[in-house]
């Protein structure tokens, strides 16, 4: 059997180590992320799902415990190492979107792109409309991303998301700030990249209704597993 996308074993984090003040925040996490699957996230606000979404997403180390990413033992990773492996593995999309304003919604999808080659190219600009095309904005891919509604503005974030075409896909409470027509929609594309590119998604949400409609739900209470 192929290695997962993420395995944590035992993960814990403190902060404010050997201090009065210390707080354990996860406890002894275990995880395991198959390739294709869409895993739900969910727990009380501040149970630690940020913290585990951020150690999964290599923003963040652990106390104790190991984290592998597509079987890569990630302590052993420098610190150039971590960040090409979360460059070319991982993608994010956020509750709110961090479209940079000034820019086209097609030239916030070339950014990570950008970020990579250092230099733009017809392959890159054909890429980033291909997903412009893939989340149904193609028409108004050269419009700023200022004047775009919230659902598109996600639909553009995730294009970005995906611009690496990266094996996992985190993504915090992306529908937080949508209504429901908008929050479905956005739901809906995540799903249908996750079943036609097998890519795998942990997928934070307090939305109960998207969360049944996730393969698996995994949840976090006062920073243990309780469920998944």
């Amino acid at each position: 059997m192929a290695d997962p996308i993420v395995r944590l074993d035992k993960v814990s984090k403190r902060y404010n180590t050997g201090e009065p003040a210390e707080v354990e925040v996860l406890h002894q996490i275990d995880l395991t992320l198959a390739k294709g699957e869409f895993l739900a996230l969910i727990g009380p606000s501040g149970s630690g799902k940020s913290t585990l979404l951020n150690i999964v997403g290599l923003l963040d180390r652990p106390s104790s415990g190991q984290v592998f990413i597509k079987g890569q033992d990630t302590a052993t990773l420098t610190d150039t190492g971590t960040t090409r492996l979360r460059g070319h593995t991982i993608g994010f999309v956020f509750q709110d979107h961090h479209l940079i304003a000034a820019f086209t919604a097609i030239e916030n999808v070339m950014m990570p792109l950008l970020v990579d080659r250092g230099f733009e190219t017809d392959t890159i600009r054909e890429r980033a409309h291909a997903l412009m095309v893939r989340v149904g904005l193609g028409k108004v891919e050269n419009n700023l991303a200022t004047n775009m509604s919230g659902g598109q503005q996600q639909r553009v974030a995730i294009a970005r998301a995906l611009a690496m075409d990266p094996d996992l896909v985190l993504a915090d409470e992306p529908t937080g700030n949508l209504d429901t027509a908008a929050s479905d929609s956005v739901f809906a594309l995540m799903r249908e990249v996750n079943q036609e590119s097998q890519t795998s998604f942990l997928f934070v949400t307090h939305n109960m209704d998207l969360a049944r409609r996730c393969d698996r739900i995994f949840e976090v209470v006062d920073g243990r597993r309780v469920g998944g």
